[in-house]
């Protein structure tokens, strides 16, 4: 085993190891990207575009509307209008078109790199950063930083995500693995689709598990009033299964190490507010009114350690980012709280 960085971590992590699947972003067939899905029952009555934009929180209504209008939809074989009431249990197939070309811009941004070889590197990513252009954030991304840093980058997933092959969301920190030819691009994507790819977050959570470790399994989807958040009421919810350990007990918080099996969006922070036990620091799923909550800059979710079989040399690799200061400062502010009184 080759270690992409010889810093220090949070200490020894003990438990149990699972495979991790990030969010994989997919590289298009050529010419077009093929999506398989079954309608979850839940849907039943809905429109066919919300039905679709529920189960594909990733793409906009308004982008699966333009899919179904252009014909790119098939239900159980047939295109439908977007108006359609659906049953649940239809089969879906769309064919997604390329992404728009989309040319980033390098920015002299500063990249903490805790790897790199002529085939990829690995980054830690700081809290606040985005990672690729979007929607209201046309540059200051990651993807800006990488090609000022790393020049060209393939651009097989999207021209505006160039190398990236899987995500972090902004307001989390930590590794993040970044292919730099098309080879290794398809490669590490499809790694992480077949769940072959390790990651462990360190999340510090408001309160106290009884147990020293447990499986949260419970389906997530959009939130059906607000398309930013992710409910387990969703009616297009996706299986979501999430391991996690008791890293170290506080007075009134825990560090937990979180190994998510599935990949959905703010699955762990989901997870664990399913639990009680709501990240400190979350501005969309935490509770503000708590302890301790003041002690936090920032989310207290970091993607410690990420580990896979490097596409080119087949070495078993593992990389892992230190807690940042922030992070670790706020960890050390909750530690010298007192315990909550007992009641007698």
């Amino acid at each position: 085993m080759r270690e992409g960085t010889t810093r220090p971590g949070p200490g020894p992590l003990v438990g149990c190891p699972s495979p991790y699947e990030e969010t994989p972003i997919a590289p298009p067939e050529d010419p077009h990207g093929i999506l398989s899905l079954r309608l979850d029952a839940g849907a039943r009555g809905s429109r066919l575009d919300r039905a679709l934009a529920l189960a594909l929180p990733e793409h906009s209504r308004t982008v699966i509307a333009g899919w179904i209008a252009d014909g790119r939809v098939l239900v159980d074989g047939e295109a439908r209008p977007g108006k359609t009431k659906v049953a649940g249990g239809e089969e879906v197939v769309i064919r997604v078109p390329p992404p728009r070309p989309l040319t980033v811009e390098p920015e002299a941004i500063d990249l903490d790199v805790l790897y790199e070889d002529e085939h990829l590197l690995v980054v830690d990513k700081p809290s606040g950063l985005t990672v690729h252009p979007g929607s209201g954030r046309p540059d200051g991304t990651l993807a800006n930083a990488l090609v000022h840093h790393v020049g060209p980058l393939p651009e097989v997933i999207g021209a505006d995500r160039p190398g990236i092959v899987h995500r972090l969301d902004k307001d989390t920190s930590g590794a993040i693995v970044v292919a730099k030819n098309e080879r290794v691009q398809r490669a590490l994507s499809a790694a992480f689709a077949e769940r072959a790819v390790q990651k462990t977050y360190l999340a510090c959570v408001h309160g106290a598990p009884a147990e020293d470790e447990g499986v949260v399994e419970l389906p997530i989807g959009r939130h059906p009033g607000d398309r930013k958040k992710m409910t387990l009421e969703g009616a297009a919810s996706r299986p979501a299964k999430t391991r996690w350990a008791v890293e170290r007990r506080l007075p009134r918080h825990t560090l937990l190490r979180c190994s998510p099996v599935t990949g959905r969006t703010h699955q762990i922070r989901v997870h664990l507010k399913s639990l009680r036990l709501p990240i400190v620091g979350d501005p969309i799923y935490g509770n503000h009114g708590l302890p301790g909550e003041d002690r936090a800059p920032r989310l207290l979710l970091h993607a410690w350690r990420l580990a896979f079989t490097h596409p080119a040399t087949h070495e078993e690799v593992s990389f892992e980012a230190p807690l940042p200061p922030d992070y670790a400062e706020a960890l050390e502010a909750l530690a010298r709280l007192d315990p909550p009184r007992r009641s007698t």
